[in-house]
């Protein structure tokens, strides 16, 4: 008998949603696990993708394998609901940020970032409503959170001012990719992978989709050495 993938598929993700739901949004008072369609926003445009939520239990291995430091600045380009922002703040980050094109979902998000804040570690919390292409991108920026958001022109363009703020203020910057579809133009910018995270899927299209890549651009400042 010949399987459906694509059925597979939706279905895959249709109970992984609602198990997202049930063990991790509902009992932290929050909704981050609904699809949402740029269509029903009014904002479907070309390079632009729908509204996903990052997987709770890869979001919480991601952040652990990372050495976060105090002064470490994160930012999901394309926050949704927040989900990324909430898990990002679990850890020691000076400012969590997120950016996010729908007005809706940036409120959303910040509700939920709300309703979580007694559990965060970093209070410092801010969902911004901007078009990646309008918004400067910090010089104090240190990690990058993309899940698949945009492609083409727009991704490009977002890589072109990470590299703008580092040629501005010398360091290195931590980018993780989940999906990873335009892995070649960072690297085509001088990014290095650093870590590859492979979806156990049974085509290569869905594994790719559940995949997470680690890269670094740019150089990191050497500690100042200590004074005996």
């Amino acid at each position: 008998m010949r399987i459906n993938t694509n059925s597979v598929r939706l279905a895959y993700a249709s109970v992984r949603r609602l198990v997202a739901h049930v063990f991790f949004d509902r009992p932290a008072g929050i909704e981050t696990a609904t699809v949402v369609r740029l269509d029903d926003l009014g904002l479907a445009a070309r390079n632009r993708q729908d509204y996903h939520a990052s997987p709770w239990l890869l979001l919480k291995r991601l952040f652990q394998q990372h050495n976060i430091r105090e002064d470490d600045v994160f930012i999901d380009f394309g926050c949704g609901k927040g989900r990324v922002l909430i898990e990002a703040a679990m850890h020691p980050f000076r400012k969590v940020i997120g950016v996010e094109l729908s007005p809706a979902l940036a409120d959303i998000a910040r509700a939920n970032v709300q309703q979580s804040l007694p559990k965060l570690r970093c209070k410092d919390v801010d969902v911004v409503t901007a078009d990646v292409l309008d918004y400067d991108v910090p010089d104090d920026l240190t990690y990058i959170y993309f899940f698949d958001p945009f492609h083409g022109e727009i991704f490009s363009a977002v890589v072109e001012k990470l590299l703008a703020s580092v040629r501005r203020r010398s360091r290195e910057l931590t980018i993780i990719y989940f999906d990873p579809a335009e892995e070649r133009m960072l690297l085509d910018a001088g990014a290095r992978l650093v870590q590859a995270s492979g979806g156990l899927r049974p085509t290569r299209e869905w594994a790719l989709e559940n995949s997470v890549h680690v890269y670094k651009l740019g150089t990191r400042t050497p500690e100042p050495a200590s004074v005996s």
